[in-house]
């Protein structure tokens, strides 16, 4: 198993980013990203699971760095994975792998955008305690979706080509319809529990960062620290929302409307703060990070 590391692959002056999937949400911010950063970058919707065509596209393109933001998460939610398996496995799995296998036999550096939604508290790492390392078992299999990433995450980190990235419950500084307050806000009811996030506008910078070095193995991609739900949208009706009300309900009242369990665990991101001090970044703790997300919200117009 690879150990994480830096790749030996091009990490020169002469990049080239192609986004796979790049038709999607945290394609678009990357691409925007890169653009500002005056960044030689493409974009691709090529299916992964289509090996000749992923073959072409990177012998088109010639990439020094592919980010991977495709795959299968379910529309409305994962709940869709549940009826549809087989389509789940072809993207997330087959599709993933090819796309890593690929880029390996061609020496260019795969970042895959994954998830850290493949834990749950534990006695050992409850609420407020302890959270999940790089190196810890996956031990969430409540939805399919989950079960998928846990075991293609096992088997992408053999290659030395590959930056995994665990995301949770990503946030943009617009509602968009993907983003976990948009989400949230619009539900009838929420769950109270802490949990990790992902803020897209610190976390994305650290993503090229990361690639541009030629990192490889596991990151938790999360803010520091776990936020609730109650927490969160109590700061977006002080700061976007004034007149937001919402109710709570419980998990065992939730697990009743939905097909498929529901990921809640604190993903420990010290290695991420740790490499990111390397750069001269400071990676802020969610609160924080969530505060400031909506004061720009604000700052914007968003309502």
């Amino acid at each position: 198993m690879a150990t994480n590391g830096t790749s030996t692959t091009n990490g020169g002056p002469n990049k080239v980013f192609l986004i796979w999937g790049g038709e999607g949400w945290v394609a678009g911010h990357l691409k925007e990203l890169l653009q500002q950063q005056n960044e030689k970058v493409f974009t691709t919707t090529v299916r992964m699971e289509n090996r000749e065509a992923v073959i072409a596209e990177l012998d088109r393109i010639k990439p020094t760095h592919v980010l991977n933001c495709a795959g299968c998460t379910g529309r409305p939610n994962v709940d869709w994975c549940e009826d549809n398996k087989e389509q789940v496995i072809r993207s997330n799995v087959i599709g993933t792998l090819n796309l890593t296998d690929c880029c390996f036999l061609k020496n260019v550096h795969c970042t895959v955008f994954a998830t850290g939604c493949i834990y749950a508290y534990d006695s050992k790492h409850p609420p407020g305690g302890e959270g999940y390392l790089e190196a810890d078992p996956a031990n969430f299999g409540g939805s399919y979706y989950s079960a998928t990433k846990s075991k293609v995450e096992e088997l992408m980190t053999t290659y030395s080509n590959c930056l995994i990235l665990r995301l949770r419950m990503p946030v943009s500084d617009d509602l968009h319809p993907r983003s976990f307050v948009t989400k949230i806000s619009k539900y009838d009811r929420v769950v109270n529990i802490p949990n990790s996030n992902t803020i897209l506008h610190d976390l994305l910078p650290c993503a090229i960062l990361l690639a541009s070095a030629g990192d490889t193995g596991v990151y938790n991609f999360t803010n520091p620290g776990a936020i609730s739900h109650n927490e969160v949208l109590a700061l977006f009706k002080k700061h976007v929302r004034p007149d937001f009300e919402w109710k709570n309900f419980s998990e065992a009242e939730q697990s009743k409307i939905l097909k498929a369990g529901r990921s809640n665990c604190e993903l420990n991101s010290d290695k991420l703060a740790k490499r990111m001090q390397d750069f001269g970044v400071q990676v802020k703790d969610v609160h924080t990070a969530y505060d400031e997300c909506f004061q720009r919200m604000k700052a914007n117009g968003v309502k």
